[in-house]
């Protein structure tokens, strides 16, 4: 049996309402001020009305901090972090996307009043460090798995993302409940779906630190997302499925953030960076061609999640393979997400800073298992461009 560490969230709760329990967590704790990391769209939309009613029935003190964007740049992390120590705050509260809750998990580190470190010295593996405050993570999309990994990814410069990847991340309490994606429309579903696919594919694959554990969870995620994700896309109010879709996401999330993920996320960074095509839709883009790529290398695993998929598939592990590629080229058509470059406005001649871009991703493309070079990238952008 092979030796591995695996590590995650101490306190995961699952289950449509249970957001309830958060009056439990809070009132166990003399918390004196709470932060609420989200973004404008959440307020907006209201969703963030069921946690104020739990702080109001605690007669607890709190603030927002709602200017969180997609794939956050460095000056608006370093707002939330000032706005936070301003507001002498104990506990965080990151209720979102994945964007919302990697800002929560900077603010938590950065935001104590006995760390001394700054947003530059996190950057990279291991480096963030204790102390931090309390961390509570809710998500409202079943896509990042970000409620239960130990990363945040900050838009670096102009382009590039950098991540923050250490165990001081891992949240306190991670609450899913799926009532607060009942409303999503039927693209950011499609896109953070299969977002939370690919976690969960990659990870299978992962080329380090794949573990037994890791497997069984990445198993179970796929699982569960292949077989709710059309039932969510055909009715949005199958609440059912949503739960599912979001137990999937949670499940994917904890298998990557022991296995790391790979060349698809390497691909996806560029045309977030550049282009600032969402990261589940850039995931979309690449995931047949990264596939085919990595068949070579990753058939038999491929083969192994058909099977487990789909457990009346038969057939040599080529063709298994084979199935399993067409099976999510099947998902990607039917979600409604435009699939080619072109049509997105990414202009031919970006093609090959693209690929110089992905290739300086080494942290995840250690992961996979195969080697890419930038020919390689360049021929996955190509392939996808018309």
């Amino acid at each position: 049996m092979q030796n591995f560490q695996f590590q995650t969230v101490g306190n995961i709760i699952s289950g449509l309402g249970s957001i309830s329990e958060l009056y439990n967590i809070l009132k166990a704790k003399p918390y004196q001020r709470l932060l609420l990391v989200t973004d404008a769209g959440i307020l907006q939309q209201q969703l963030h009305l069921p946690i104020l009613e739990i702080l109001e029935q605690l007669q607890l003190d709190y603030a927002i901090y709602a200017n969180v964007q997609a794939d956050p740049a460095e000056q608006i992390v370093l707002d939330a972090v000032a706005f936070a120590k301003q507001q002498k705050i104990d506990v965080v509260f990151g209720f979102g996307g994945g964007s919302a809750m990697d800002v929560a998990k900077i603010i938590a580190v950065l935001s104590h009043p006995e760390q001394h470190q700054q947003l530059s010295d996190l950057y990279g593996v291991g480096n963030a460090q204790a102390p931090r405050l309390p961390l509570i993570l809710v998500p409202t999309t079943a896509g990042t798995g970000s409620e239960v990994t130990p990363i945040s990814i900050v838009t670096t410069g102009t382009t590039s993302k950098t991540g923050i990847i250490s165990p001081i991340l891992y949240a306190d309490v991670a609450i899913l409940d799926a009532n607060f994606t009942r409303n999503l429309p039927a693209q950011i579903t499609a896109a953070t779906g299969i977002d939370a696919m690919v976690h969960a594919i990659e990870a299978y694959t992962s080329k380090i630190k794949k573990n037994a554990y890791s497997d069984l969870l990445a198993k179970q995620a796929l699982r569960l997302l292949d077989q709710n994700l059309k039932l969510v896309l055909e009715d949005g109010n199958n609440m059912q499925a949503r739960q599912n879709m979001l137990f999937g996401s949670m499940l994917a999330g904890q298998a990557f953030a022991n296995a790391p993920v790979a060349a698809v996320h390497a691909l996806t960074y560029p045309l977030g960076g550049h282009f600032h095509i969402s990261h589940g839709h850039s995931n979309a883009l690449v995931l047949t061609e990264v596939l085919k790529f990595n068949a070579p290398a990753a058939k038999q695993d491929y083969a192994e999640l058909m099977c487990w998929l789909d457990p009346r598939s038969k057939g040599c592990t080529d063709g298994l393979c084979d199935l399993f590629i067409d099976h999510f080229q099947n998902h990607l058509e039917q979600s409604g997400l435009t699939l080619k470059l072109n049509t997105l406005g990414v202009p031919e001649n970006m093609l090959i800073q693209l690929a110089e871009d992905a290739l300086l991703q080494t942290r995840l493309l250690q992961n996979n298992p195969r080697e890419l070079q930038v020919q390689d990238a360049l021929n996955i952008y190509q392939a996808i461009y018309a």
